[in-house]
């Protein structure tokens, strides 16, 4: 068993109800900056798993993995640790999203409750040229199984086609308790309009020139809208769709799960930017 000081800063941070991750854990840079020198690779997982709270696993995007693959995943974290898993791209990808049932079955069913406690919100990260088609979308979200072997699941779409920033698809999202994923990025549409039970963020402003990945003041600023989402807040201070609750407004807050991972961008210096602001949640 890996053993470093950072686990329990990692343990206290996760009181908050909020995991930090990166994409991945197989990465040759983070073998300079992240891994110690020596590591054998296959105990990367472990080693990441100690130091952050969660990962989002992307290969499950382009093939299905084995149900032994997931358990042994499973094995090498943790407890408190989850996963995210992005769903099949054979999937998202297809012309007509409400026909993908069996296809979604198969994704759902092959495996990947042998994550047992470990699984997390599944991502379905949508194509660029995918146009908001409020029938469509329905019909597929409808069709999204909600349990696996008495674990709930948590389902989180991505958009990237700018017809999806509109009261119509909020309302949707809402009315079906589908998280939208906020995208902190200037290529795809970025709101961060509360939809789901949960909130789901991937961050893709890491710097090389930064150690840390961001500056400390906007690593700050992710800590306070980390922890205003965990509370039942919103930011005040994130682009929007619909304008925000008004200040004093009656509302009853609720608290929420929030997964924050960075992703992309000036990739070597994600997993910094992780510990810096788990580090930030831990005070």
């Amino acid at each position: 068993m890996i053993d470093d000081p950072v686990v329990a800063g990692r343990a206290r941070a996760l009181k908050t109800g909020i995991r930090v991750g990166i994409g991945g854990w197989n990465f040759a840079p983070w073998r300079d900056n992240f891994y110690p020198a020596g590591l054998v690779q296959k105990r990367e997982l472990e080693y990441a798993s100690r130091h952050l709270t969660a990962i989002e696993i992307n290969s499950t995007f382009y093939s299905a993995q084995k149900p032994a693959t997931y358990a042994r995943w499973r094995s090498e974290t943790p407890d408190g640790f989850v996963f995210s898993l992005k769903a099949p791209g054979h999937i998202t990808g297809r012309r007509e999203l409400a026909l993908t049932g069996k296809a979604i079955d198969a994704f759902i069913y092959g495996g990947i409750a042998e994550l047992g406690d470990r699984l997390g919100p599944i991502v379905w990260q949508l194509p660029p040229n995918k146009v908001f088609d409020r029938a469509d979308l329905a019909g597929f979200i409808d069709q999204l199984p909600r349990s696996i072997d008495a674990y709930p699941l948590r389902h989180a779409l991505e958009v990237r086609h700018a017809s999806f920033r509109c009261p119509e698809y909020i309302e949707l999202a809402q009315r079906q308790r589908m998280t939208t994923v906020f995208t902190d990025s200037d290529e795809h549409p970025s709101f961060a309009d509360v939809t789901g039970d949960f909130v789901y963020a991937r961050l893709m402003r890491s710097e090389s020139a930064i150690p840390s990945g961001y500056p400390a003041a906007a690593l700050d600023d992710w800590s306070r809208r980390a922890r205003d989402w965990a509370t039942g807040k919103e930011p005040a201070d994130l682009p929007r769709v619909l304008p925000a609750p008004k200040a004093g407004a009656k509302t009853k807050a609720k608290a929420r799960e929030v997964f924050v991972y960075f992703i992309s961008a000036a990739k070597e210096r994600n997993p910094a930017a992780a510990m810096a602001l788990i580090e930030r949640l831990r005070r």
